[in-house]
């Protein structure tokens, strides 16, 4: 099994205290709180990329174009 890696994080002094008061009042860790939220993050980058895969064949506008259409159509 393989060991955590020790890193050194700097963080905002008001992120900080705001993380140990969650980590205190969900009874986790500062660390298992880090790794949760990068491991979000990951996942959010995955299903964005998998979505940019997914679409990447279909016709795009550019957005000049969209521009004009909505003021054509008194949108802006």
């Amino acid at each position: 099994m393989a060991t955590d890696t020790r890193t050194t994080v700097y963080l905002k002094p008001n992120v900080y205290r705001a993380l140990k008061a969650k980590a205190a009042s969900t009874d986790r860790t500062v660390s298992d709180l880090v790794n949760a939220a990068v491991l979000e993050a990951m996942r959010e980058d995955d299903i964005d990329l998998a979505a940019v895969t997914a679409r990447r064949k279909e016709p795009s506008r550019p957005i000049e174009k969209v521009i004009e259409a909505l003021k054509r159509d008194g949108l802006l």
